[in-house]
C-alpha cells in the first residue's frame, strides 16, 4: 500500500505522523511511505534521516494525490478540504463533533476518516488518544504555574509556595488521563491539588497511586463552582470520546474566580468546558474574560513535538501497519477498537455523537462496511 505523511499547516503545529522509525517498519512490510518534503523538520526529522530508511520525499501534491492511506497528527484545515477525495484513508485526530464545517467537507468528499481519538477498546481505554492526553496534562500544570506571574497578568503567585507561604491551589476537573497527569505535575511543582470526578472506582484509583496527596471530591455543579472559586489554577480535563465537551463551567462560575487566577482548557478540542472558552494558539495562548486567564491552545502537544510524534508514532503504527497490511475493511473486522475509530466511511456518518453533535444522519458502521468474522 502506498502510505503518505502530511506535512502539518495549522497554526504552531510542529508534530509529524510517523518518524523516520516508523517509515522503517512500514517499508519493511512492503509498502511504499511518501512524506511530504519538510513534514518533520518542526520535530527534528530531516528529509534525509526519511529517505536514509527508504522513504521517498514528495510534493504536498504527490503526497495527497498518490496515497491510499494518508497519515496525519491534527484535522484537515480548509485549504486542505480540495484535497479530500474518494478512496483516501485518512488516519488523523479529527475532533469533528466541535467542528461542522469539516464534518460536512469530509462527508461531501467521499473520504474514510478514521480518527485516532475514537479508536476504543472494549474496556473503554483510548490507546492512541492517551499519550497526548499525558502530555497535555503536563503541559497544563506548567501553563497554569507561568501564567500565574505577574508580568503574565496572573495574580502573581508561586504555585509551589515556599516555607511560610502556602502553595497555591489547582482544582482538576476530571480524573481521566488528562487529569491524572495534570495532578502528577502540580503536586511536583508543589501545589494543593484537588481532583473533581464522578466515578468512585477512579477515584479509589487515583487514592492509591497518588498515594492520597490529593483531594478527590465527587464532581457535581455545586462542588464545581465552589472549588473553582477558590482555586489558582483551574484545569478542565473532561472527555467525552468523540462528542462535544459538556460545558461544567459556566460564566458565573468564572467569575466568581480570583482576578488574576488561571484557568487551563485541556477539552478545547471537543469545543471545551468552559461557556468561556475558546480555542487559542501557542502563538497567542490566553486571554482574560472576568478577570481570568484563559490557557485554552487546541493543539497543545504540539509545543514538545520531539517527545510527542515520537509518542503519537508508538502507538499509532501498529494500526496503521494493520490497515497497511489489510485494507480498512479487514483491518475493522479484526479489530473493534480501530471500527470505533471510522468517523465517515463513504459520504457517511458512522459515529453516532458526531452526528448527534451537529443533526445529521447517523449510518451504523456494520450498515455501511459489511464486517464478517476473521
Amino acid at each position: 500500500m502506498k502510505i503518505g505523511v502530511a506535512r502539518e499547516i495549522k497554526s504552531d503545529e510542529y508534530r509529524v505522523a510517523l518518524t523516520p522509525a516508523g517509515a522503517r517498519e512500514l517499508g519493511q512490510r512492503g509498502h511504499a511511505v511518501l512524506v511530504e518534503n519538510g513534514a518533520g523538520e518542526g520535530s527534528s526529522f530531516s528529509d534525509d534521516a526519511y529517505q536514509a530508511v527508504g522513504a521517498r520525499v514528495v510534493t504536498v501534491d504527490e503526497v495527497w494525490e498518490a496515497s491510499e492511506l494518508l497519515l496525519k497528527v491534527k484535522e484537515p484545515v480548509e485549504q486542505e478540504y480540495r484535497r479530500l477525495r474518494e478512496g483516501l484513508v485518512l488516519f488523523t485526530y479529527l475532533h469533528i463533533a466541535a467542528d461542522e464545517p469539516l464534518t460536512r467537507a469530509l462527508v461531501e468528499s467521499g473520504i474514510t476518516a478514521v480518527a485516532y481519538e475514537t479508536v476504543e477498546t472494549d474496556d473503554r481505554a483510548l490507546p492512541l488518544l492517551a499519550p497526548m492526553s499525558e502530555i497535555a496534562g503536563r503541559l497544563a500544570a506548567q501553563a497554569g504555574a507561568y501564567f500565574l506571574e505577574k508580568p503574565l497578568g496572573g495574580r502573581g503567585l508561586l504555585l509551589g509556595g515556599v516555607a511560610g507561604v502556602a502553595p497555591g491551589k489547582v482544582v482538576v476537573i476530571g480524573g481521566g488521563m488528562v487529569g491524572y497527569n495534570a495532578a502528577v505535575i502540580a503536586l511536583g511543582l508543589g501545589a494543593n491539588v484537588t481532583i473533581l470526578e464522578r466515578s468512585v472506582d477512579r477515584m479509589r484509583h487515583l487514592e492509591e497511586i497518588l498515594s492520597g496527596r490529593v483531594s478527590l471530591l465527587m464532581s457535581s455543579s455545586l462542588q464545581i463552582e465552589e472549588s473553582v472559586a477558590e482555586a489558582d489554577v483551574v484545569i478542565g480535563a473532561v472527555l467525552i470520546p468523540g462528542a462535544v465537551a459538556p460545558k461544567l463551567i459556566t460564566r458565573a462560575m468564572v467569575a466568581e474566580m480570583k482576578d488574576g487566577s488561571v484557568l487551563c482548557d485541556v477539552a478545547i478540542d471537543q469545543g471545551g468546558c468552559a461557556e468561556t472558552s475558546r480555542p487559542t494558539t501557542h502563538s497567542d495562548p490566553v486571554y482574560v474574560v472576568e478577570g481570568v486567564t484563559h490557557y485554552c491552545v487546541a493543539n497543545m502537544p504540539g509545543a514538545v513535538p520531539i517527545t510527542s510524534t515520537k509518542a503519537l508514532t508508538n502507538v499509532t503504527l501498529p494500526y496503521a501497519e494493520a490497515i497497511a497490511d489489510h485494507g480498512l475493511r479487514e483491518a475493522v473486522a479484526r479489530d473493534p477498537a480501530l471500527a470505533r475509530g471510522v468517523n465517515v466511511l463513504e459520504g457517511k456518518i458512522t459515529y453516532g455523537a458526531v452526528a448527534e453533535a451537529h443533526g445529521l444522519d447517523y449510518s451504523p458502521l456494520d450498515d455501511v462496511l459489511p464486517l464478517a468474522p476473521v
